[in-house]
């Protein structure tokens, strides 16, 4: 998973020591779950951007630092520039010189693996053609009945309780279990993967061995599809011609899935969120202007998927948003920061519709599902509204409280009441 420790880390340097600001800010880095975790994280940036400019100083663990990349040009300059920023985890000086520890809990989610998150250029583009292969091979009509039926039969297990945690019992699961059955999982090898997956998105003690849990279920649905082809996306990623080896065709499905999964979680989390508490989306549900598409977008826009997302690591001393990046510094993708600048959107409310956000990441790493991701995302919040109607969220908007990781930003739960059901939805 990484390089083991080569030295102890160096002590720290003293409070007010340029050595913590790298070169300018005059505090010591912020931890970047501060602002994942904060009640509202745009208000966090806000002040890093403050005192930082477009590229802040913050810290991934104790004693781990990293550049925030919080600037919307600035983030499309390291997506698109790969010869000055690699996504090759290999280039991490602090990785390299032990100052990240080999048992760390950030490795599940930065360190180099054989896929195509940690690839640039020709052997990118290698692995990248089995993902975009696999995306466009999905009946689009088929999933969506397929995500239908997957969240009617979620809420007629909850319904006649007349109450329901929206994330755990719902949009934890609808994700997990309509891109699973796309690669031939059952309902209980995808509820195992939600668990691996939650721990390995927390970063934290658990990380590397929610990973490694992740893994082996994925290899055991491999060796079975070996033995056992069927017309799903397990079979034709083992049979796929740029996949050369069993390690390369793991990675790929590791990598469709787990941002799948937990990303589409957050959208329909906070999607749901904004239906239930902001007035301009919660008027939908008694004839308002603004829709579910409006919320999904708007969702995109304040609480992206991924809050920030790792990494670039630069490949040479450079400049970037008046800050020097030394070679082998890491830079993290500040999404939710970028899609708040004031340089390119000084109307905080946007407009319905936009959708000019770095939600999906840019450049040559850029989602590759982004039609299948709307699709459970979109059905999965118009099924909910349909089937419960009166459903209101029963804590304050701002007494939700957030799943800890430097990177997304979930919920923990949104507890709702409604009408209890005395059958299945739609039976009446």
């Amino acid at each position: 998973m990484g390089s083991p420790d080569a030295s102890p880390p160096a002590p720290a340097p003293p409070p007010g020591c340029p050595a913590h600001t790298g070169n300018g800010g005059g505090t010591e880095p912020l931890p970047l779950t501060t602002a994942t975790g904060a009640a509202e994280p745009r208000e966090v940036y806000r002040g890093l951007r403050e005192e930082w400019g477009t590229v802040a100083r913050v810290e991934l663990e104790p004693g781990v630092p990293a550049w925030l990349v919080m600037g919307y040009r600035e983030l499309l300059a390291v997506t698109r520039q790969e010869q000055v920023f690699s996504r090759d985890a290999r280039n991490w000086r602090d990785l390299n010189e032990g100052v990240v520890s080999a048992r760390s809990g950030l490795l599940p989610m930065m360190a180099w693996r054989a896929n195509v998150i940690g690839a640039d250029g020709p052997e990118h583009r290698r692995l990248r053609q089995p993902l975009d292969d696999g995306v466009a091979r999905i009946d689009q009509r088929k999933a969506r009945r397929q995500v239908e039926k997957v969240c009617t039969e979620l809420i007629a297990e909850f319904s006649p309780h007349g109450r329901a945690d929206l994330v755990s019992e719902y949009a934890a699961i609808v994700p997990l279990l309509s891109i699973a059955s796309l690669f031939g999982l059952d309902r209980t090898e995808g509820q195992e993967l939600r668990r691996a997956l939650v721990a390995l998105f927390g970063s934290a003690d658990d990380s590397q061995d929610g990973n490694r849990h992740f893994q082996e279920i994925l290899v055991d649905t491999l060796c079975e599809r070996q033995v056992n082809p069927a017309d799903d996306l397990t079979t034709a990623i083992i049979h796929h011609p740029n996949l050369r080896t069993d390690a390369e065709r793991l990675q790929s499905m590791v990598v469709m899935i787990s941002s799948g999964t937990e990303g589409v979680n957050a959208w329909i989390s906070h999607a749901l969120r904004l239906m239930l508490t902001d007035p301009r989306f919660a008027a939908r549900l008694h004839g308002g202007r603004l829709g579910v598409d409006d919320a999904l977008d708007e969702a995109l826009w304040r609480d992206p998927p991924m809050n920030n997302m790792p990494a670039r690591y630069a490949l040479r001393d450079t400049e970037l948003g008046g800050r020097r990046i030394k070679r082998g510094d890491v830079l993290i993708l500040g999404i939710a920061a970028a899609n708040d600048d004031p340089a390119i959107r000084p109307d905080e409310a946007g407009e319905p519709g936009n959708r000019a956000h770095l939600a999906f990441s840019a450049g040559p790493h850029v989602c590759p599902a982004q039609v299948p991701a709307r699709l459970i995302t979109r059905t999965a919040v118009n099924t909910a509204l349909h089937l419960l109607p009166d459903m209101r969220l029963t804590i304050r908007a701002e007494e939700v409280s957030w799943q800890p990781s430097p990177w997304t930003r979930v919920p923990v739960s949104l507890p709702v009441e409604f009408s209890a059901a005395r059958g299945r939805p739609g039976q009446g």
